[in-house]
């Protein structure tokens, strides 16, 4: 019983930050914020946060369902492929999409990637990034109402 709750924490702590921060904070920034390169940047931060939470979040929930023996084999097999779905898509977006969007921002300097010549490829990125981001925030969803 109380690896099933601890496991519905995570579960309720890992979609939550990733709906706030991709939802509410990010948007709330650019809406607010005059400068779209500050934005940006704080908005960067904010989902490198998320990203090292997910992670965390993915491998605590592993280890419980590991240990869990509370339900059958089948759920614990659908659970453990969200999670696995989950963290990849926390993998290719922070490990393979970030650091190529940072190295665009990077390298446009002070006025910001969309005054750059590289603004095309970091909307594609951005894009990608996006529906990925999309795909976790839905696994999210359906991780939480398996438990």
């Amino acid at each position: 019983m109380l690896l099933a709750r601890a496991r519905l924490l995570l579960a309720t702590l890992w979609a939550g930050s990733l709906w706030t921060v991709g939802y509410l904070a990010a948007p709330t920034l650019f809406a607010t914020l005059s400068d779209r390169v500050l934005a940006g940047t704080i908005a960067a931060s904010l989902f490198r946060v998320e990203a090292l939470l997910s992670l965390a979040c993915g491998a605590a929930l592993l280890l419980l369902l590991w240990l869990g023996k509370d339900f059958s084999a089948a759920r614990r097999r659908t659970l453990l492929l969200i999670v696995l779905a989950m963290l990849a898509c926390t993998l290719a977006s922070h490990f393979g999409l970030q650091p190529l969007m940072a190295e665009l921002r990077a390298a446009a300097g002070p006025a910001g990637v969309m005054e750059s010549a590289a603004k095309g490829r970091f909307g594609m990125l951005h894009g990608i990034s996006s529906c990925i981001f999309l795909v976790q925030s839905l696994l999210a969803g359906w991780l939480v109402i398996k438990q």
